[in-house]
């Protein structure tokens, strides 16, 4: 036995011994499989980093399994629509009522000012029920979890917000001034969140504080905020739903037909689209491409590898022979050569590993959340370890029963031919590369397309030198006078205020009544209200009537602006002076504007309706005057608005930035497309080189005699180069077909989209081959243009 073992030991230190000298002894191709594999790993372990990440959302909670967020549904222009937005009375309702639910918290989140001395910070507040401690596994570094949002003035913060506060004070039992006015009082410090986790806060304050303000709406017809429960280890989600499904209902002597449901907090990040009140997509669908896009990338680079040492096989013939002479059985050759595929994939994988960790920095940047390697966790070099060795078996089998299923006879007796036929095993993984790089071209073209296609859609206002800022303390009932001074001052040539951003939608409402309307079928707008000068201020178009002027018509108040699509809705002969009845009020139809994007830029335009004064406001819109310079500009604004508002900063965003950020997601899934297709483009070519680099190696004297019997360079060439543009003529005809298939369905994910045009195809096509010219055509000339009188002799 311990004789065994030792002649296994010594074996194996040989077989590591002959692969080191091997590589060693092939330095270019072994410099060109390592490169390939590594290059391809560390893009293969960049994306799936990103992919763990996002599919980590939520799912760290200890009661994970049991956390769901309570979410709303209803009929929406004859289809089913989800939010997950609810009233605030639903909490307690449900946690009161049904058993199952042992734990239930409501989250409103606002943006308010913490002052503690002379700091004064505007941050993002969570206002919860002591529930949510409980609920969901977010650590206290200093106070008690269980009691630390008990008392109504309790005050958390997270690490970064706490430094940001108090610098290096203790700020355990400390007085915070919220908003000017309140008092709370810090009674724990939590640990920073992590980036897998839908909520973003930097504070926690009881909910109960919140309505002391008159703030929370607790009324079953709106939903103001959300709410989430635990339920039971033992309880079923389906029969609870069954119970809650009509619970607005019952307490609106079903006057509000909105039904409400429990969505599992995990599925909330990656399946957060609904199409007729069915889940069927969301995030998980950029998941899904980039780990294709991974997974190709990785198989690229390991049919670099099989094609290399295939190639190289005729080198190896007799070493294989005589092995099988000696003795030596087949399962030990492929042990011996997936040893060799192991030893190069470890060396590739540790390359790849650091090139990852070093690229981390940057790529967090680039997608614009902060990842990283955790190199100190037992798991992550598990998973390493893992993903290594499937790279190794991988890259390695196919070479692996190749190499070992010579026959000993034929290879010494020097009888062992060349495969002459049509199409390879080699031939194949050479399409097959190309045929990956090829449709990931036509993807990032597609998916840059739409991008491009979306950013140039006629918004429907003029973005240019408006800013808007939020409502604070003395604004609102300062409104008038801020208006007059910006105006007399010459810094704006004209203000509105309006109930959200011209970039955000966040009222919607149902039961409006109309002239011919039917009150069985129930349909939901956005509600918008505006003040006088709207139209001038924002730049909407305006098709029929006027503008809402308070200045001059007193009764529009209730005046109402429809879009094009409220107006097609409600069919109106002619719409002007038209009454529609909202909200238990009487209001006029004055004007009808052109459709504007409020929400996504990739979905179509949803009935509006535009409300007068009679509404409510809590942003200003300001027009600058573009015949003074920005900087001009701001700084008198940011003088009167400290002159009227003095407790708060003059904090103002551009609109045309905030409706760039709408297209981040997919900016951020070009640029990743592209990155990666560049580095599939560039492992395929980097294998492509190799082997044209070998088979003019293989062919010195075939090519020597041809050029002594009067073979041209440019023959020759094309001799080396025909091949291989072959195959990768092949590629672009399989690929074209998948990719417009694949594309075309990406792309009905969208209401608005762009078309795949024909001569797309046609343009990757001859850039495909034109990158496999420049990739044979320097080995090819090379090879073409050596004496041959030389190469004869060397043979």
């Amino acid at each position: 036995m311990l004789r065994s073992e030792m002649k296994e030991s010594l074996m194996f230190m040989y077989n590591l011994k002959f692969t080191l000298r091997t590589l060693r002894r092939d330095g270019f191709y072994s410099i060109i499989n390592i490169a390939g594999l590594s290059i391809g790993m560390a893009a293969a372990i960049l994306l799936f980093v990103w992919v763990y990440n996002e599919w980590s959302y939520d799912r760290f909670h200890k009661n994970e399994k049991q956390l769901y967020g309570a979410w709303s549904r209803a009929e929406y222009n004859g289809q089913l629509k989800c939010w997950n937005w609810t009233s605030a009375l639903l909490g307690p309702a449900v946690k009161e009522n049904y058993p199952e639910i042992i734990e239930t918290t409501r989250v409103s989140f606002n943006k308010n000012y913490l002052m503690f001395e002379d700091k004064k910070l505007n941050m993002v507040v969570a206002f919860v029920d002591p529930g949510f401690m409980n609920m969901f596994s977010f650590p206290l570094i200093h106070g008690n979890q269980e009691t630390a949002l008990n008392e109504i003035n309790s005050l958390i913060l997270t690490e970064t917000a706490s430094k940001r506060l108090f610098g290096n004070e203790d700020p355990m039992n400390k007085d915070v001034t919220f908003e000017i006015k309140h008092s709370v009082t810090v009674t724990g410090i939590m640990k920073n969140l992590p980036q897998n986790t839908c909520f973003e806060f930097d504070a926690l304050i009881p909910i109960t504080f919140y309505k002391s303000l008159g703030e929370l709406n607790e009324n079953w017809e709106n939903n103001t905020l959300r709410t989430f429960v635990q339920l039971h280890p033992d309880a079923d989600v389906e029969n609870i739903n069954r119970d809650i499904c009509n619970i607005i209902k019952e307490h609106t002597n079903n006057q509000n037909p909105i039904e409400t449901f429990l969505y599992p907090l995990n599925k909330s990040h990656l399946y957060s689209k609904f199409e007729n009140g069915k889940p069927t997509g969301g995030r998980i669908d950029m998941l899904r491409i980039f780990s294709l896009i991974a997974v190709l990338i990785l198989l690229i680079a390991c049919i670099n590898f099989m094609n290399l040492s295939t190639a190289r096989s005729e080198k190896r013939t007799k070493e294989v022979g005589v092995r099988k002479v000696m003795g030596g059985k087949r399962p030990s050759l492929i042990l011996q050569f997936m040893g060799e595929s192991l030893v190069v994939s470890l060396i590739a994988g540790f390359i790849a590993l650091f090139v990852a960790w070093l690229l981390m920095p940057a790529y967090s940047s680039l997608i614009g959340k902060t990842l990283n390697m955790d190199l100190a966790n037992g798991w992550f070099w598990l998973c390493a370890l893992a993903f290594i060795l499937f790279t190794a078996l991988l890259a390695g089998s196919y070479p692996a029963f190749y190499l070992s299923s010579f026959q000993p006879i034929k290879v010494i007796k020097r009888t062992f031919k060349r495969e002459k036929t049509l199409i390879t095993p080699r031939k194949l993984l050479v399409i097959v590369q190309f045929t990956f790089a090829i449709f990931l071209i036509i993807a990032t073209l597609i998916i840059n397309r739409q991008i491009r296609y979306a950013q140039s859609r006629d918004n429907g206002y003029n973005k240019d030198q408006l800013i808007y800022h939020a409502f604070q303390e003395d604004i609102e009932k300062n409104y008038e006078l801020i208006r007059n001074e910006l105006l007399s001052s010459g810094v704006a040539v004209s203000v509105t205020r309006t109930s959200a951003p011209m970039t955000e939608g966040w009222n919607t409402t149902m039961g409006i009544e109309w002239k011919g309307s039917n009150p069985n079928n129930q349909i939901m707008m956005d509600i918008y209200f505006v003040d006088s000068d709207w139209i001038k201020t924002t730049g909407a178009v305006l098709l029929q009537g006027r503008d809402i002027d308070i200045h001059t018509y007193s009764t529009d108040a209730n005046a109402l602006i429809l879009n094009e699509s409220a107006e097609k809705i409600m069919n109106f002969d002619n719409p002007i002076g038209q009454t529609v009845r909202l909200w238990g009020q009487d209001w006029h139809v004055v004007g009808v504007v052109k459709d504007f994007i409020l929400h996504s830029p990739y979905s179509e335009t949803v009935p509006m309706l535009i409300g007068g004064p009679g509404g409510f406001f809590n942003t200003i819109h300001i027009k600058l005057n573009g015949t003074n310079r920005m900087s001009d500009n701001l700084k008198k604004a940011e003088k009167i608005f400290r002159k009227y508002n003095p407790n708060y900063p003059f904090e103002y965003k551009f609109v045309d930035e905030e409706y760039a950020h709408k297209f981040e997601e997919e900016n951020t899934l070009n640029t990743l497309a592209t990155g990666f297709t560049i580095l599939t483009i560039f492992i395929s070519c980097l294998g492509l080189f190799a082997l044209v680099a070998y088979m003019a190696e293989t062919r010195r004297k075939e090519i020597g005699i041809r050029k002594v019997l009067g073979a041209s360079v440019r023959k020759i060439v094309t001799l080396l180069s025909k091949e291989f543009l072959i195959l990768v003529i092949y590629s672009i005809f399989i690929a074209s077909p998948i990719a417009w298939w694949a594309m075309n369905k990406w792309l009905s994910g969208y209401a608005y989209h762009t078309n795949i045009p024909w001569w797309m195809f046609i343009g990757v096509g001859f850039l495909g081959i034109g990158i496999a010219i420049l990739t044979v055509s320097w080995q090819a000339i090379k090879a073409a243009t050596a004496n041959p009188v030389k190469s004869i002799k060397t043979e």
